[in-house]
C-alpha cells in the first residue's frame, strides 16, 4: 500500500515541474528588465535561445513571453523577436499627480534624490514664477525621480518659506517634496502650463537622453486664498509620458456616479 501510495506522489511532482519553471523563466527575465540590464527597445533572447538556456520546450517559452506582452513588459514583433517595452506613463491633467504613484501603476520600483537644496531671496524672475510682487524667503530644490534604473522626471521646485516655513527643517530622505507638500499644505487653487520642448544640456545629462530630445513640461503654481504655496517644473522624457483629461461641453452637467 505504500508503493502505491508513493507513485500518485511522483506523478504529481513531475506535473509541477513545467509550472516552476515557467515561473523561473518568468522571474529571470522580468528581473533583467526591472533591474534595468535589459533597456526599453532592447532585443531579448529569441525563443530558440531560451529553449537551449533553460532545456525547455518551445511551447514553455511561448507561453512566457506571451505572458509578459499581455503585462505589457515586452513587444512582441513576428519574424523579428521580442523586445522590452518603454513604459509611459499617464497622469490626468486638472489634477496633481504623485509621481511615485505614476511609477507604482508602471510596476517599476521608485526612487528619488535631491540634487539641489539652497535658500535663497526671490529674485524678479523667482516672484514672476510664483506670481508674487512680494520678496519672500525660498527654498529652492532640485530632484530627479527613476522609474527602475531609468530617469522618470526632473523637477525644479520653489517652495514660498513664508506661507510653509516647515519646508526650510523639512530632511526630504523619505518623502519628495512634492509628496510631502501635498499631505502637509492645503491648497485650493492650481494653475496649470504644459509645453513641448527640447532637453537642454543640463536636462539631458540629468535624464540620460540625447541634448535636444523633445520633452514634456509641466509647470504648476498652488496657492491657499492669495498666497502662493509653491511653483513646480516637471520635466518628463516626452516619449515617456502623456497627459489625460475628460471635458465636457460647456453648460453640460457632469455625468452622475451610478
Amino acid at each position: 500500500m505504500k508503493g502505491k501510495a508513493a507513485a500518485p506522489q511522483g506523478k504529481e511532482r513531475t506535473r509541477k515541474v513545467p509550472a516552476s519553471l515557467h515561473q523561473r523563466i518568468l522571474g529571470d527575465i522580468q528581473g533583467n528588465i526591472l533591474s534595468g540590464r535589459w533597456g526599453p527597445g532592447q532585443r531579448i533572447p529569441v525563443e530558440h535561445e531560451l529553449m537551449r538556456q533553460y532545456r525547455c520546450s518551445r511551447m514553455t517559452v511561448n507561453k512566457v513571453l506571451t505572458q509578459m506582452a499581455q503585462a505589457g513588459m515586452i513587444e512582441r514583433r513576428r519574424k523579428v523577436g521580442s523586445f522590452v517595452r518603454r513604459p509611459q506613463s499617464q497622469s490626468a491633467v486638472l489634477s496633481i499627480p504623485d509621481i511615485k504613484a505614476e511609477v507604482d501603476a508602471l510596476n517599476l520600483p521608485y526612487r528619488f534624490e535631491i540634487l539641489k537644496r539652497s535658500k535663497r531671496a526671490a529674485s524678479r524672475e523667482l516672484r514672476a514664477l510664483l506670481g508674487t510682487d512680494e520678496s519672500v524667503p525660498l527654498l529652492e530644490l532640485v530632484c530627479r525621480h527613476f522609474a527602475g534604473d531609468q530617469p522618470f522626471c526632473l523637477e525644479y521646485r520653489l517652495v514660498n518659506l513664508q506661507a510653509v516655513p516647515a519646508a526650510a527643517t523639512a530632511d526630504f530622505d523619505e518623502t519628495s517634496p512634492g509628496a510631502w507638500l501635498l499631505r502637509q499644505v492645503p491648497w485650493n487653487v492650481a494653475d496649470n502650463r504644459i509645453r513641448a520642448t527640447g532637453a537642454n544640456a543640463d536636462e539631458a545629462a540629468r535624464l540620460q537622453v540625447k541634448s535636444g530630445s523633445p520633452c514634456l513640461v509641466v509647470e504648476r503654481t498652488t496657492r491657499a486664498a492669495q498666497s502662493p504655496i509653491t511653483f513646480v517644473r516637471l520635466t518628463y522624457p516626452g516619449n515617456l509620458h502623456e497627459l489625460i483629461a475628460t471635458f465636457t461641453p460647456l453648460g453640460a452637467s457632469a455625468p452622475q456616479p451610478a
